[in-house]
């Protein structure tokens, strides 16, 4: 059974082509993504800058939790994208079963200490009184979303893997509507039903996760993947080492940027009188700086299972000229979007910012970042070509450390000893993004990547 009858091969024709096909599903998925995290930011935001505050923090606490499954996805793509580069799709089938338990059965782990350990986890934020209450309420429900959450990722993983992702996107089109759907219906209620208030937002993320489950199932069948239900579900030890191996670089710069991102809430939450305002600017300012992540996602996507492929097909050239291609186009095509994002940054805060104090903070947040998205957009598609090709220790090199070394110490001195508040903040984030894009260019360039056999 060949690559080519049962996947889509992307190691011939016009990379361009190739690169158009695997990108704009992904474009549409990451807007997906990001329509639901606005409208949860949204929503929040009728129920105050602590509510907002909370919903920014356990958000990235949540992302840190489900580090296993996205670090899993990121093995998968490399090992399944070679196969099928390769021509061995029945190896591709068999891993993809594999990997899918292998998240299964992390999740569950998962899930008794996320809820024993949950006064200690929202701790780290710095919240205290009622709102601290608030945000473990929010963070239980988001604990026992967790296995489906997982099986959502690591489908969609499979399905991208093999150059199928219109699967993807139509999984996550109806995740995204339903999650929506469900923001305002369970926070503010319709007809009869008064609603349940802020924690209507954490439900509404559960049910569209169990929701999208079983959509994915469901695409799994119809699918050429379907083979995964009929063989022998059982883990290879060769298997998981293998996704161990690639895995965990991936999981620690998951953990590095997530732990540095509830890190730097708890510097802001020092700053007393301004301590609130400026968590929510930063979780505001995130949102919106999100809108801008939705191509270098997509691309970084497509740049991976481009890698995989064209590797697995002993075509490292081609992969590198698309590396360079697909990395450059996303560094244009950004530069386009934040340049309008910093002139009218205040108009585009005023809808979700709504206190004057917040609006104020969120604009110069924004105005400082937008500086560095050309550095981001090149860092971040750039090592979705190296982990593609399995070079997952190179990514980790140029994130972690610049993250540990630049942003966090940063951050700290220049907000707290200084005494510049949270503008000191925003420039170390700023800093760090632009010795990241340096990092990872020069870790690409080198070509180390090229000769790894994951």
């Amino acid at each position: 059974m060949t690559a080519e009858r049962t996947a889509n091969n992307l190691t011939t024709g016009s990379t361009w082509k190739n690169i158009w096909f695997m990108s704009w599903p992904m474009l549409f998925v990451m807007f997906f993504n990001f329509l639901v995290s606005i409208t949860d930011i949204y929503v929040a935001g009728f129920l105050g800058p602590e509510i907002q505050a909370v919903v920014g923090f356990v958000g990235h606490l949540y992302f840190f939790i489900i580090v296993v499954a996205n670090a899993i996805s990121i093995g998968t793509v490399a090992i399944l994208s070679r196969s099928i580069g390769a021509g061995k799709f029945d190896d591709a089938v068999s891993t993809a079963r594999q990997s899918l338990l292998f998240g299964a059965i992390c999740a569950i782990v998962l899930t008794l200490p996320g809820f024993l350990f949950k006064d200690v986890i929202i701790a780290l934020s710095g919240f205290t009184g009622d709102v601290r209450e608030t945000a473990v309420k929010f963070f239980v429900v988001y604990v026992f979303a967790l296995a489906p959450n997982y099986l959502v990722i690591l489908t969609n993983a499979v399905f991208r893997a093999g150059g199928d992702v219109r699967l993807t996107l139509v999984a996550m089109f109806f995740v995204s509507i339903i999650n929506i759907a469900l923001d305002f219906l369970l926070v503010f209620g319709i007809f009869s039903f008064n609603g349940m208030g802020y924690i209507g937002i954490a439900y509404a993320t559960a049910i569209s996760m169990t929701a999208g489950t079983m959509i994915c199932f469901l695409l799994i069948r119809r699918s050429r993947w379907k083979g995964i239900f009929s063989g022998r579900w059982n883990i290879s030890y060769n298997l998981v080492k293998r996704i161990f191996i690639l895995s965990w670089p991936a999981a620690l710069i998951q953990i590095s940027w997530n732990a540095g991102t509830i890190i730097l809430y708890n510097i802001l939450s020092r700053l007393q009188d301004v301590s609130i305002t400026a968590m929510a600017a930063l979780t505001n300012g995130l949102r919106i700086e999100s809108f801008i992540y939705l191509p270098v996602f997509a691309l970084n996507m497509a740049a991976s299972v481009l890698a995989g492929q064209n590797l697995g097909a002993d075509e490292p050239d081609r992969a590198e000229r698309i590396g360079w291609k697909i990395s450059l186009s996303g560094v244009a095509f950004v530069s386009l979007m934040a340049l309008p994002i910093f002139i009218w940054a205040w108009e585009i805060a005023a809808p979700i910012a709504k206190e004057d104090q917040a609006l104020a903070e969120t604009v110069r947040y924004l105005r400082i970042t937008m500086l560095s998205e050309p550095f981001m957009a090149i860092s971040v598609i750039l090592a979705g070509s190296l982990t593609g090709a399995g070079d997952t220790k190179g990514a980790m090199i140029a994130i972690v450390s610049t993250h540990w070394i630049i942003r966090l110490p940063l951050a700290y001195i220049l907000a707290i000893t200084m005494e510049m508040g949270p503008l000191g903040v925003w420039i170390a984030m700023a800093l760090s993004i632009l010795a990241q894009g340096v990092f990872m260019t020069a870790r690409f360039k080198s070509g180390k990547w090229k000769k790894l056999q994951p």
